[in-house]
C-alpha cells in the first residue's frame, strides 16, 4: 500500500485536475490574507495540491511549524510568508518527485516575499518514522497536515510522535478525511478509495480516542464539511459509508480534563489579531467576539491562558474552586451539529 501511494502521488497524479472524487480538494472559504498569499505561490506548485482543509490557523508570526505529508509544499510556502523572516517551515514528504517540485522553488518564494535567507526545509521521509528524522531538537511551536494523516497506516504512531515533537503550549492544527463508521475492508482495501483518502479515514470517533491516547487530552473540532463521491461506480461501492472533511486542534497541555468542567471562568478576546478584528476562532463551539466577556470551562481557559494566543485575551478567574460539570456536550455524529454561536456557554 506505502509502495501504491508514493506511486499515485509520484507518477500518476501530475496536477489536482487528475483526481478520481473529490476528496482531496478544499472546500472551506480562504480568507483575503491567505488568498493574497496565495497570489505568490508558484503555479507548479500550486497545481500539485491535494489538500482538504486550510491549515492556516490564527497567531502565525515567529512560530517554528512542522508540516507532516507536505507533498510540492503549497502550505509550506504560505505559512512561510506569514510565520515571517523570524519565524521558520520545516515539510515531510514521502515522495522524491513531489519534493523535486518544492525545492524547485524554495528561491523564487524566497525572493517573492523579499527573505534574506530562505526560511523552509524539505524532509524526505515517512510520517511513521518522524522520531528518526533529522527535524531538529528544538520542539515545535505548531504541527499541521492537510489530507495525509489518512494515509498512514500506523496513525497512532504518527499523533504519538507529533505530541513529542510539540512543545509544551504548542499545537497540531490538521485536516483530513473522517467516515460516520469505521470503513469496511472492500473500501479499505480499493486502490483509488484508499490513494484519494476514502479508503484510510478514520471513523471520527477512533480519531478521538487516537488523539487521547498519544496525550492530547481534548481534541476540538474546528471546522468541518461533507464530501460527496460524483463517481458512480465508487459511489456504490461505499454505499452507506458517510465522509467529512474536517479539520482538528490539538493542544499539547498538561493537566487538561476528560470532560467539560466549570470553574467559573471568563476570558474577553481584545480584537488584537490583526486578521480578525472582530471575533477569533477556536473551535465549532467557541468564537469569541472582540470585548466580550465569555464564560468558558477550564479546558478552553488554558487552551487560550497556556499557548500563543494568551497576549491576545483578558482571563478572569482560575481553577481553585470547581462548580461540577459544565455543559452536556452531547455524544452524537459532531460533523451533524451547528455552526457556533459568536457569544455564551462553552460546549467542548
Amino acid at each position: 500500500m506505502l509502495e501504491d501511494v508514493k506511486n499515485y502521488y509520484g507518477q500518476v497524479l501530475k496536477t489536482s485536475a487528475d483526481l478520481q472524487t473529490n476528496a482531496c480538494c478544499t472546500g472551506e472559504s480562504t480568507p483575503p490574507h491567505v488568498v493574497a498569499v496565495l497570489a505568490d505561490i508558484a503555479p507548479e506548485v500550486a497545481q500539485r495540491y491535494y489538500g482538504c482543509g486550510l491549515v492556516v490557523p490564527a497567531v502565525l508570526d515567529g512560530l517554528r511549524v512542522l508540516d507532516l505529508g507536505c507533498g510540492a509544499g503549497r502550505d509550506v510556502f504560505i505559512l512561510s510568508k506569514l510565520v515571517g523572516e523570524n519565524g521558520s517551515v520545516v515539510g515531510v514528504d514521502m515522495t522524491p518527485e513531489q519534493l523535486a517540485v518544492a525545492n524547485a522553488h524554495v528561491d523564487e518564494h524566497r525572493q517573492r516575499f523579499g527573505y534574506a535567507d530562505s526560511n523552509v526545509r524539505f524532509v524526505e521521509g515517512q510520517l511513521e518514522d518522524l522520531d528518526q528524522l533529522e527535524l531538529g531538537g528544538e520542539g515545535f511551536d505548531l504541527i499541521v497536515s492537510n489530507c495525509v494523516i489518512n494515509l498512514c497506516q500506523d496513525k497512532a504512531k504518527v499523533l504519538a510522535d507529533a505530541f513529542a515533537l510539540l512543545r509544551p503550549g504548542g499545537e497540531m492544527y490538521f485536516s483530513d478525511v473522517y467516515a460516520d463508521r469505521r470503513v469496511p475492508a472492500e473500501v479499505a482495501g480499493h486502490p483509488t478509495l484508499y490513494n484519494e483518502c476514502l479508503g484510510g479515514a478514520l471513523y471520527w470517533n477512533d480519531l478521538v480516542t487516537l488523539a487521547r491516547q498519544a496525550g492530547f487530552v481534548d481534541p476540538r473540532l474546528v471546522t468541518d464539511s461533507p464530501i460527496t463521491i460524483d463517481n458512480d461506480a465508487l459511489r456504490a461501492l461505499v454505499g452507506d459509508v458517510s465522509f467529512y472533511s474536517a479539520t482538528y486542534r490539538l493542544f499539547r497541555l498538561d493537566g487538561l480534563e476528560p470532560a467539560c468542567e466549570d470553574y467559573g471562568q471568563r476570558v474577553v478576546y481584545r480584537g488584537t489579531v490583526a486578521e480578525h478584528p472582530d471575533s477569533l476562532l477556536l473551535d465549532k463551539h467557541h468564537v469569541f467576539p472582540a470585548g466580550t466577556p465569555v464564560p468558558v470551562c477550564g479546558n478552553t481557559w488554558r487552551m487560550l491562558h497556556d499557548t500563543r494566543f494568551a497576549r491576545h485575551f483578558d482571563f478572569e478567574g482560575d481553577m481553585t474552586v470547581h462548580r461540577g460539570i459544565f455543559a452536556d456536550c452531547g455524544s452524537g455524529l459532531p460533523f451533524d451539529s451547528e455552526a457556533p454561536a459568536s457569544s455564551g456557554s462553552c460546549c467542548c
